[in-house]
């Protein structure tokens, strides 16, 4: 049964209403800056979803996105359950397969996944996690705007328990919703990415091992895909950077819940004049920079290191990705402290290894580099 949220009418009040119905479930919550390690984070049974899970609520998520983990015992399928918005569901560990479905004839879906997928669940859909490993529990990563729409209707049943299902055909009209992602070329579809190609779709197999990328000159030579899931306006997009070099430090709004799907290093994310936070991460670290945070990510290892940005509403973006942009949001190398630069080398000196990054990056802001 969802938790009563208080009454507007009665008293002032004191959270999101979101924060109050998360903080009854009687799962742990983690918060604070990162998450160490999403695949052995602390759980707690989740009566309600019959499963071990937890929240996450960082810095920088607060009335924003909601992020939480749920966990799948050996063999075992939870019961369905069903949301009135999106939910993009990222594999942290194992193998199954997830059903979905509603009343209308045609609708129902099943799709397996493995180790670092990403796929979204419309909203009305019935949704059901099956682990298909009979050895060892599998983890899912939960993502989505929930907070934002409790705003709206504080009331947790309009959300998890409302009856309204989509009219039959109406994600896959736009494709079928879990067949392969498809290329979208530059000024085609989602407004703010105009200018940029991406892909589009409901299931990306394994973001580790996704190689489908395009050159990002802005941001240290890095590579980068963009995605948008089909049906919705719910976005990601994932960062590929060469090894023992960094990215520039930049700064957007707030609720991005960043994940690693594979490499070793650290980001620092910091408010302007403030001191910096430091945050180690490999796979299955998660992190969320504060808005209007600067964070700048560093690749420790020898080979390429990736991070996979879920993105909140659209309204929440800020400045970001865009060039216009970059003078009061984007600190170029050659204009960074040069702490940053000793502090990676010295990172970097720790595990026997030397920085790639080309001198002349550190002496001119207009500096471009090489495709990788």
């Amino acid at each position: 049964m969802a938790a009563e949220t208080q009454s507007t009418g009665s008293a002032p009040r004191t959270q999101y209403a979101y924060d109050e119905w998360m903080d009854t479930r009687g799962v742990p919550v983690h918060r604070g800056f990162f998450v160490p390690d999403c695949r052995t984070a602390e759980l707690a049974w989740w009566e309600e979803r019959k499963c071990n899970a937890a929240f996450i609520q960082l810095e920088g998520q607060q009335g924003v996105s909601e992020t939480r983990i749920t966990e799948i015992k050996p063999g075992e399928t939870q019961p369905p359950y069903k949301m009135s918005i999106n939910e993009v569901v990222y594999v942290l560990s194992g193998r199954g397969v997830t059903n979905v479905w509603t009343d209308n004839e045609g609708d129902a879906r099943s799709f397996e996944w493995e180790d670092r997928a990403l796929y979204m669940v419309p909203a009305g859909y019935q949704r059901q996690f099956v682990n298909m490993q009979g050895d060892k529990p599998a983890r899912l990563l939960h993502y989505s705007h929930l907070p934002v729409a409790m705003s709206i209707v504080p009331d947790p049943d309009f959300f998890l328990n409302n009856p309204y299902q989509p009219p039959a055909g109406a994600f896959s009209r736009h494709q079928d919703f879990y067949s392969e992602a498809k290329f979208v070329g530059s000024g085609e579809g989602l407004f703010w990415h105009a200018s940029r190609a991406y892909w589009y779709g409901n299931f990306f197999p394994d973001m580790q091992a996704w190689d489908k990328l395009g050159q990002q000159q802005g941001r240290g030579g890095s590579k980068s895909v963009t995605i948008q899931f089909a049906g919705s306006e719910m976005t990601c997009h994932m960062s590929v950077f060469q090894p023992r070099t960094y990215k520039p430090a930049h700064r957007h709004g707030p609720g991005r819940a960043i994940v690693i799907p594979g490499g070793e290093g650290f980001s620092l994310m910091w408010e302007e004049g403030k001191e910096r936070v430091i945050v180690p991460w490999h796979e299955g670290s998660m992190f969320v920079p504060p808005n209007k945070w600067f964070h700048q990510h560093f690749n420790l290892a020898g080979d390429p290191a990736r991070y996979l940005a879920l993105h909140p509403m659209m309204q929440f973006h800020g400045h970001d990705e865009k060039v216009v942009d970059r003078a009061n949001n984007q600190i170029e190398f050659a204009h960074e402290d040069p702490w940053i630069r000793e502090y990676f080398e010295s990172e970097l000196a720790k595990r026997g290894l030397t920085s790639l990054m080309p001198d002349e990056a550190y002496k001119n802001p207009d500096y471009v580099f090489k495709a990788a």
